[in-house]
């Protein structure tokens, strides 16, 4: 028996950088990728000539695919465990970041996304895994808090940092960069991480894993969650990976310095709001009370920002912007709530079913306001400041009912599975 295995990263400190960060250094990788758009994407619409339904879907493919994969991604890490998969994975990101950068016309930029998209779509569900394995569910909150908050820092890499970078180089030398850290995070992931002997026992095909998506869904509990969570980010992330930005230049008139130090605050505040609903969450738990109040007060929070930013308010309009994203990262907490309703060996099974339905929303949610931007004329600067009000209203009027919903039911949602 491996001398490693059932002991947990507390007991063995050494494994903290054996195990929780390599799996973290690739969710930093797509992070990178997930929010890269927001400051690259005005130079390679004007490159291309891309209208801002072209760019909404541009940069949407990458949740596109992302959400496709999941339930079958899920069937990989029940079988393989997370660490063969997510180091084969970014293998083929590196090859769609090199096929991205080095793209000619919009099918090759998009079929670049698109393999990004896929080679990152178990960076986040596969460390939840790895901490399923190593860590007691009394911190497992904490720790994909922690999580997330070392992927923003993908998003921070990507704002003042990437702004000063596209004074020295254009948009493909830096994807083609990117490409190397990738690669260097995939043999981080595949050289440094132990294998657990509990992390590949499951021989589920894709047939048993549909089924299972079946008991997820029977489950009132995992639909009222994941409506919830999927509108939430649906708004959230659409907005913060690219729209924040054009909405900066376009309704606040940023310049592109201004907009990279005001991504930076935005950041920010996702990784404070990660690390406090993270720690809250996992105090509640600790004392056997409900996560759902929690959850509903910060998205609640968020959409009354969001309601703010539809109706035009630019007054203090960055702090609007961090307030939102900040309340909006308690929507994350679903990922630990749906966890305990089922066994850790559907883990994946269950991460990535819940994942399917976010990152499809978050498609859907950035290709729209693309196309509800387009239907004004551009301006010189770039979209028509009124258009946004209408983009903004519509995700305000998706997160709150999505939360309507959950709300409805808390008792419900309190119960275990």
């Amino acid at each position: 028996m491996d001398i490693m295995t059932d002991m947990h990263i507390d007991e063995r400190p050494s494994l903290l950088a054996r195990v929780f960060l390599p799996f973290v250094a690739g969710y930093y990788v797509s992070y990178c990728f997930r929010s890269v758009n927001a400051l690259l994407g005005p130079q390679i619409a004007a490159e291309f000539g891309f209208g801002a339904a072209d760019l909404g879907l541009l940069t949407g493919v990458y949740f596109l695919i992302f959400g496709m994969v999941q339930i079958p991604a899920g069937v990989l890490l029940d079988r393989f465990g997370p660490r063969r998969v997510d180091a084969g994975l970014l293998l083929i990101a590196a090859a769609g970041t090199v096929i991205f950068a080095t793209a000619q016309s919009f099918a090759g930029v998009v079929a670049g996304r698109a393999l990004i998209g896929l080679g990152v779509s178990v960076c986040l569900m596969a460390s939840f895994q790895a901490f399923l394995l190593w860590y007691p569910m009394e911190r497992i909150a904490t720790l994909n808090s922690l999580a997330f908050a070392v992927g923003i820092l993908g998003a921070i890499t990507v704002s003042v940092p990437l702004e000063a970078a596209l004074r020295f180089a254009d948009w493909r030398a830096i994807m083609l960069g990117f490409s190397v850290v990738t690669l260097a995070a995939s043999a981080a992931i595949f050289f440094a991480v132990p294998e657990h002997r509990r992390a590949a026992q499951s021989r589920t095909s894709l047939s048993a894993a549909l089924r299972v998506v079946g008991v997820l869904l029977a489950d009132p509990g995992f639909r009222r969650t994941a409506v919830m969570v999927t509108t939430s980010q649906c708004a959230a992330v659409s907005l913060y990976t690219l729209w924040i930005a054009t909405w900066l230049r376009d309704v606040a008139g940023f310049d592109r310095p201004a907009v990279g130090r005001a991504l930076l605050v935005v950041s920010l505040a996702l990784i404070a709001g990660y690390l406090f609903f993270g720690r809250a969450g996992d105090a509640l738990a600790r004392r056997r009370q409900p996560e759902v109040p929690l959850v509903a007060a910060g998205v609640a929070c968020s959409s009354a920002c969001l309601l703010l930013l539809a109706l035009g308010v630019t007054s203090g309009a960055l702090w609007l912007w961090a307030a939102f994203i900040f309340s909006s990262s308690s929507a994350t907490l679903a990922y630990s709530i749906v966890s305990r309703r089922f066994p850790k060996e559907m883990a994946g099974r269950v991460n990535t079913t819940l994942n399917t339905f976010i990152f499809t929303g978050m498609f859907l949610g950035q290709w729209a306001v693309g196309l509800v931007l387009q239907r004004w004329p551009a301006t010189a600067a770039g979209y028509a400041p009124e258009a946004y009000g209408w983009a903004l209203g519509a995700l305000w009027v998706i997160q709150l009912a999505g939360l309507a919903w959950y709300w409805s039911s808390r008792r419900l949602l309190a119960a275990p599975g």
